[in-house]
């Protein structure tokens, strides 16, 4: 058995992609001899030396246009953007360059490709540094997006996002990196497109993705314990490809349906997946699907206004009590 943290199977995860094929390498801003401003890569360096762990300049666009380059040409590379709110800063190579290439080429020119990136709030780092911004890349036709919720989860989906033939953006939950889990192997490999069911009940189902999936289990917990209720959390894992068998099962079977999300209300995932429940289910639900988001509204950095903001459990708590009328007691 082996207690790993979020942090460290970051760090293993990348090492053993890169033990297994030579082609594997890692680059991005202070990612070696700092081991990563996260500390999530730390040992890389030590370990495979600059040749394949490279310190790259203070350039969104140069990190991704050389991997870019390196992908097209055979290789393998693994691409840190600090924050994932600096995708923004080189979204055009993302959105039109990386996404396309294949498709334009007619499949003659892959991109294997991950672009791992710290990502969501919980830091109190303010509107700038703390945003949720999966449902950015979900948009984007040609790019699979990964979201791990906990050290397992981390080390599976990497190993098959760096086999993939197609762009990966790699979402890590920054309010994450310190989880720690027991695991009795950690050479895994997790399928893309294949979520996890980390609570099971009948009563209702709560959808979450990253540290939402993490604080919907815990929700989860509090309503079996103090309100018999029992949920479903459906950990999605990836939002491309999406696990929708798992979604309409799960959502057949409990009839309540709630998303759990961090992205701000307008347009975040959790909106096209109820659009999927009520187009393949509707006639199995018992009420609307509720959505659980952060408001519309630039992520403050005040501790009391930013924890005010993130749905928190308590927050799903009580909004899955008030989903199926159960009075809370006083």
């Amino acid at each position: 058995m082996a207690q790993l943290t979020y942090r460290e199977s970051v760090s293993l995860a990348i090492a053993q992609s890169m033990r297994k094929d030579q082609k594997v390498f890692f680059m991005g801003e202070d990612v070696g001899a700092a081991g990563g401003v996260f500390k999530a890569t730390v040992g890389l360096l030590d370990e495979f030396g600059p040749e394949r762990i490279k310190d790259c300049p203070i350039s969104e666009q140069a990190i991704l246009g050389a991997a870019m380059g390196a992908a097209m040409s055979g290789l393998r590379p693994i691409a840190e953007i600090m924050f994932s709110d600096f995708l923004a800063v080189c979204w055009d190579i993302i959105a039109n360059q990386i996404a396309k290439t294949r498709y334009m080429s007619d499949g003659q020119i892959n991109i294997p490709l991950v672009i791992r990136t710290a990502n969501g709030g919980g830091s109190k780092f303010g509107a700038q540094h703390s945003q949720s911004l999966e449902n950015w890349s979900m948009a984007i036709p040609g790019l699979k997006v990964v979201a791990p919720s906990s050290p397992r989860d981390v080390l599976g989906l990497m190993a098959s996002s760096v086999q993939d033939p197609d762009p990966v953006i790699f979402y890590e939950h920054k309010s994450l990196y310190s989880m720690k889990e027991e695991l009795d192997k950690t050479d895994i490999e997790i399928p893309l497109g294949q979520a996890n069911i980390m609570h099971k009940g009948n009563d209702v189902l709560l959808i979450g993705l990253g540290l939402m999936a993490q604080r919907a289990k815990k929700a989860a917990e509090i309503l079996k314990e103090k309100f018999n209720v029992d949920a479903t959390v459906l950990d999605l894992r990836t939002l491309v490809p999406l696990d929708l068998q798992s979604i309409k099962r799960e959502a057949k079977k409990c009839g309540q349906v709630i998303t759990v999300e961090e992205n701000p209300r307008l347009c975040g995932w959790g909106a096209e997946i109820s659009s999927l429940i009520i187009e393949h289910c509707f006639k199995d639900l018992k009420g609307p699907i509720k959505r659980i988001t952060t408001p519309h509204i630039p992520l403050p950095s005040a501790d009391i206004l930013e924890d005010n903001t993130i749905p928190s459990v308590d927050v799903i708590v009580d909004e899955t009590l008030t989903k199926l009328k159960i009075k809370k007691e006083k």
